[in-house]
């Protein structure tokens, strides 16, 4: 288990801001829904790719970024290189969020626009992240997956803003092309091996589990680095042969990155299945549904699949992989700048005391249903499950930005 400093956190007035905001995205990206019929659900339909853009760029991301900016430094044990950039991130990537979902329902000459918007907020925190780690020495397996991910980042954004340009109507590219290359190097290369590295940094943590191997996170990452490589290369050489080689690296990736999770699961000290593990619990599980759709996909072509398989890797498993992990991130933070100055000289609540156990149930409950009914609905093509199924994500939503306030207003 990795050595966790707090001696370098920055103030958490700077990273509250990327929670608050990161949970009204989650629950704008459920308002969307209702507004996707099962005519429009395509893979380059207007409504679909502002939905996931929503969802990718102003809850994955704002989260991601929030907790880099306390995780990175606590783990290096170096300062920020330049910590107040970070109060210029969340302003720039939610108005870039907010005018790309704009330009993709509505108005495609705003993409460029949020396009811009979003790159100059995403090369800010890249380059702050790597002056950081530049400080140090010598890198762990951990902070070499924060790198790596980082350079797929600024590869997927730039592929990103290409896009942009082309379907605004400014240049002309093969969106096609470019779009295999965009999605994985975001989605493969940067959130997975994120999600990958800091993980394995909080399991054990939360968990209390020791003695276990690095070893299968290194296959795994290197696995997904080359699978996004390749999935690159056949963008530009239109060889199948390069893409279902991608493919198969990143799906044998995840279910190495899978058996470390569960060997990391059968030794903790903790065996509570409280919030976290059920959240863990449907995250997974998530991720090998989608799995299995997409491999369905690659062999019968049923789009519907393939949309059915970036629904639950997006909404079962990284969200679920998020909001769990938060509802143990954001009560540590608020207990350490809060409460710990008090410890020895007055009662102080408990980490568990400070989470509100009806409304994140609710959040796991009605967001876990409302997964499993969108999929279903997505397969089938069927608008009134999809509204089904977005009531209850509504209703898991709306608890979750209730626990997110109330977490962070704890006294």
């Amino acid at each position: 288990m990795f050595s966790i400093s707090q001696d370098f956190a920055p103030p958490f007035k700077l990273i509250s801001p990327f929670f608050i905001i990161g949970s009204i995205f989650y629950l704008f990206s459920v308002l969307f829904l209702f507004f996707i019929t099962g005519e429009n659900i395509t893979m380059l339909s207007g409504a679909v790719l502002g939905f996931v853009h929503l969802f990718l760029l102003g809850f994955v991301m704002m989260i991601i970024f929030g907790a880099m900016a306390q995780l990175v430094p606590v783990v290096l044990e170096v300062g920020h290189f330049g910590v107040e950039l970070f109060y210029a991130i969340w302003p720039l990537l939610m108005i870039g969020t907010l005018l790309m979902v704009l330009g993709f329902v509505s108005y495609p000459m705003l993409l460029p626009f949020g396009g811009v918007t979003v790159l100059i907020a995403i090369m800010i925190f890249i380059v702050e992240i790597f002056l950081t780690i530049k400080k140090v020495l010598k890198l762990n397996i951990i902070m070499s997956s924060v790198l790596i991910a980082n350079i797929f980042l600024l590869i997927g954004i730039i592929f990103g803003l290409l896009m942009a340009l082309s379907y605004a109507g400014i240049i002309n590219l093969n969106i096609s092309a470019l779009l295999r290359s965009h999605v994985f190097s975001v989605i493969g290369g940067y959130v997975t091996i994120t999600l990958m590295g800091l993980s394995i940094v909080l399991l054990p943590m939360f968990g209390l589990s020791h003695g276990f191997s690095l070893k299968p996170l290194k296959i795994a990452i290197g696995m997904m680095s080359a699978a996004v490589l390749f999935v690159i290369l056949s963008s530009f050489t239109n060889s199948v042969l390069f893409e279902y080689f991608g493919y198969l690296l990143a799906t044998a990736a995840l279910l190495i990155y899978f058996y470390l999770v569960q060997i990391i699961y059968k030794t903790r000290a903790r065996k509570e299945i409280d919030i976290y593990a059920k959240s863990l619990i449907i995250a997974y599980f998530s991720m090998l549904a989608s799995l299995a759709l997409a491999t369905l996909y690659l062999i019968v072509g049923y789009e519907p699949l393939l949309l059915g398989a970036g629904w639950l890797m997006f909404f079962g498993f990284f969200g679920f992989a998020i909001t769990g992990h938060i509802y143990k991130i954001v009560p540590f933070l608020v207990w350490f700048e809060r409460f710990s100055p008090l410890v020895g000289k007055q009662k102080v609540p408990m980490l568990a005391d400070m989470l509100p156990k009806k409304s994140s149930s609710a959040q796991v409950l009605f967001c876990g249903v409302g997964v499993v009914v969108v999929a279903v609905a997505i397969l089938l093509k069927d608008d009134m499950l999809i509204k089904a199924g977005a009531s209850f994500l509504l209703i898991g939503a709306a608890a979750f930005v209730r626990s997110i306030f109330y977490m962070i207003n704890y006294k």
